[in-house]
């Protein structure tokens, strides 16, 4: 019996080993010829042989295989590395100069050009004083969104257009582009959800999209790192970029300090009003943030500010009704390719909505402020630590419409006396 046993058991594994063998091969094929057979998936003009493309490189992995990729269909392709921020002026470590040989690294890898452009002037000017303005305000800005605007899809858009004679630029985002029903360049949210960067291009218009090339919107950032190794691109294990772009991960405090006032303050409990110990700086401090408080052994976070006392508001428990509202109020509203159908005929519109990176999209109902451009975005459940000076983006399923900067949410359940459902999950 045990003899019989044993070969059925064999016989079985046989069988299963011979199923899955074809899983295995054709992974196998898919590694050995991965070069080809992703980048047949990925969504790029017909018209490639010769085209010029000036592709915008960080030198990290996700622009060093957009070179690849059009390279490999035949573009002729030219790297730029833009210089935005004046290392001189800082201590620390000089990351750029390191980038900058990554790049010159990967383009002779791939044997094209390599060019560094300087852009410090316009970034200073219309990036970072904004960005600092706005901090120093008490908000919660986000840089990121307006670098791609005033710097990627304007600045850099320019020199390789005019100076550089390019039909294309190409960078590195996850998003893709499509064109719609009446002509316009829409942007789409890219396929690997982890890393949609649709978010920080929603400030970007249709216009300026519709001569750029994205040739990561189809893949996923496993299938990039995969790729590179393949291909022995010599930035295929180089880290992620973190931080503020162009300036990359830092204290914020210290960094902050450095350009503006800090401003010390009080930490008060939302619920009693007690005066819990006081804080470094309000302006690095935003609402769903853990505050550090002295003597509480509970979790506490920050649910408010008030710049003129320079008092942070903090609750305790991720689930404290002072974290949540439903509805914001919005403006700088900025259209993808301009207001939606419903709301021009004074409607309200149906759609979705992140008000941070990554958020899974929540969705909600829309509809300009009566007498102003605001816009008021409820939602259709509770929302968790909304802040000033973020930006909400609207979505229509795979479509980024546009974006908004928050001015203030609604009143929070705790002044509406309102308790968070039990099933709800934050």
């Amino acid at each position: 019996v045990p003899l019989v046993v044993a070969m059925l058991l064999a016989r079985a594994c046989y069988a299963h080993v011979r199923r899955d063998r074809s899983l295995f091969v054709r992974a196998r094929r898919y590694m050995s010829a991965s070069p080809s057979i992703i980048s047949s998936h990925v969504s790029l003009p017909p018209d490639a042989k010769g085209v010029s493309v000036v592709v915008g490189m960080s030198g990290g992995v996700d622009s060093s295989v957009t070179a690849h990729l059009l390279k490999q269909r035949g573009y002729d392709v030219t790297g730029v590395y833009m210089r935005n921020w004046d290392e001189k002026d800082e201590s620390g470590e000089c990351a750029g100069e390191q980038d900058w040989r990554d790049v010159q690294a990967v383009c002779s890898y791939l044997g094209i050009k390599a060019i560094q452009v300087d852009f410090v002037k316009e970034y200073w000017h219309n990036v970072f004083e904004r960005f600092v303005a706005d901090y120093s305000i008490g908000l919660t800005p986000n840089p990121d969104v307006f670098c791609n605007r005033e710097i990627k899809f304007k600045e850099f858009s320019q020199y390789a257009f005019q100076t550089l004679d390019a039909r294309y630029i190409a960078t590195g985002h996850y998003v893709r582009t499509n064109l719609g029903l009446d002509g316009e360049t829409q942007l789409l949210r890219g396929i690997d959800r982890d890393k949609d960067q649709s978010y920080f291009l929603s400030y970007t218009s249709g216009q300026a999209l519709s001569r750029a090339l994205f040739p990561l919107g189809t893949m996923t950032k496993g299938q990039v790192r995969a790729l590179a190794a393949h291909e022995g691109i010599p930035t295929a294990n180089k880290k992620n970029s973190v931080g503020i772009c162009f300036i990359g991960k830092r204290d914020i405090s210290e960094f902050l300090g450095e350009y503006t006032k800090m401003q010390p303050g009080r930490y008060v409990d939302v619920d009693s009003g007690a005066d819990l110990g006081g804080h470094t700086s309000l302006l690095t401090l935003t609402a769903g943030q853990g505050a550090r408080i002295s003597g509480r052994s509970e979790k506490m976070f920050v649910c408010g500010k008030d710049l003129r006392s320079k008092s942070v508001f903090v609750c305790t428990g991720a689930r404290h009704p002072a974290l949540f509202s439903d509805s914001i109020v919005a403006r700088d509203i900025s259209w993808v390719n301009g207001p939606p159908p419903a709301l021009q005929r004074g409607e309200r519109l149906h759609c979705q909505y992140q008000v941070r990176y990554r958020q899974a999209l929540g969705s909600c109902q829309v509809a300009y402020v009566p007498g102003t451009s605001w816009l008021e975005v409820a939602f259709d459940h509770p929302q968790r630590a909304a802040s000033p000076g973020q930006i909400v983006v609207l979505y229509q399923g795979e479509v980024c419409l546009g974006g908004a900067i928050i001015m203030h949410t609604g009143p929070s359940y705790l002044k509406q006396g309102k308790t968070l459902p039990s099933q709800f999950h934050i």
